[in-house]
């Protein structure tokens, strides 16, 4: 198998993978989980990976070329220094994750009887607006993780969603 035959589909890879990463990456950094855009995000990283080896392998007397001038090796070392800057630990204790995020994980983690607390309802009201968006609870005692699982994303939604049937307007 020869690169140059597989130049028809190997750019097309790159750019197609490119676009994916390029929304995926932005909904992520916005903590905009839809679907699988975080899995594809992941798994399909790899495919970005082996095409852009392919491209370059496809390419490599541009790209040596571009190793030759002073511009192309000070682009590809400020890279590599941004690679390793990645890997200092930033935030502290939080891993430089948005400051809502150990609230919310708190309170998922928390007892119905303890969200029902926080909204200001009694527990059964808190159960029959779980009910009513589709998530079944069988104890007061049981958490929001433990119905809807470890994913932040849906437990804040089937959290917002019990918060935002509150008649009042906001928790007491």
């Amino acid at each position: 198998m020869t690169l140059n035959a597989q130049r028809p589909w190997i750019t097309p890879l790159v750019t197609g993978i490119f676009l994916l990463m390029a929304v995926t990456g932005s909904l992520m950094f916005f903590h905009i989980d839809i679907g699988l855009n975080k899995t594809a995000h992941e798994w399909l990283g790899w495919a970005m990976v082996v095409g852009v080896l392919l491209h370059v392998a496809l390419n490599i007397n541009a790209f040596k070329r571009h190793l030759a001038n002073t511009t192309g090796r000070w682009v590809l070392g400020a890279s590599a220094l941004l690679l390793v800057l990645s890997f200092v630990p930033l935030g502290g204790a939080a891993g430089g994750k948005p400051p809502f995020v150990a609230p919310v994980q708190a309170l998922a983690r928390s007892s119905l009887t303890t969200v029902a607390d926080v909204a200001g309802i009694p527990v059964t009201e808190l159960r029959a607006r779980l009910a009513a968006a589709g998530v079944a609870s069988q104890s007061d005692e049981q958490s929001i993780q433990d119905l809807v699982g470890k994913d932040m994303g849906q437990q804040m939604r089937t959290l917002g969603q019990v918060f935002a049937s509150n008649t009042n307007g906001a928790a007491r």
